[in-house]
């Protein structure tokens, strides 16, 4: 299995969490905010998504900017342009996972467990037979990727490899 070693790619991103396949190939890179994003935050956030996606690791087909307000999904066009491909309610996920979500203050840690609760609902319905999202990521053709995958979590590795 390739190794990626985060600490030599461009401008040293990391992703908050990488989301494999059954086959353990990246399908996924999640970037987490637990803040409503202003506008140049956003382009900002969706500027590292789009170099790493080309630069770094291109055949990733997917990368994914989560805020307090917003889920979007990603990915590059044939020009090579980052396109957002579908936008969700962050409130309407997560509050699936904690009803009491949308009334507290979420800090990064938490909401990147809520974010990874909901992968793994998408991955093998271990809480609904149908996971907020679901056809707008069978629509997409996300979903399929995500079904019997794994999320990891970039910090908790402890390494700047990923296999």
């Amino acid at each position: 299995m390739e190794l990626i070693n985060f600490s030599d790619s461009y401008q040293k991103y990391k992703p908050d969490i990488l989301f494999t396949n059954r086959n353990e190939e990246l399908v996924l890179l999640v970037e987490i905010k637990a803040k409503q994003l202003e506008n140049s935050l956003k382009k900002r956030a969706i500027s590292q998504l789009k170099t790493y996606l080309q630069n770094i690791k291109p055949d990733i087909p997917f990368g994914m900017l989560v805020d307090l307000e917003e889920i979007n999904i990603f990915a590059l066009n044939k020009d090579q342009e980052i396109e957002n491909l579908t936008s969700l309610n962050t409130n309407d996920i997560i509050s699936n996972y904690d009803p009491e979500s949308p009334h507290k203050r979420i800090f990064d840690f938490y909401l990147e467990t809520l974010v990874k609760s909901w992968l793994r609902d998408l991955s093998y319905h271990w809480h609904s037979a149908t996971p907020p999202g679901y056809h707008e990521l069978e629509k997409i053709g996300l979903l399929r990727l995500l079904e019997g995958g794994h999320t990891y979590i970039q910090e908790n590795l402890g390494v700047d490899t990923l296999h």
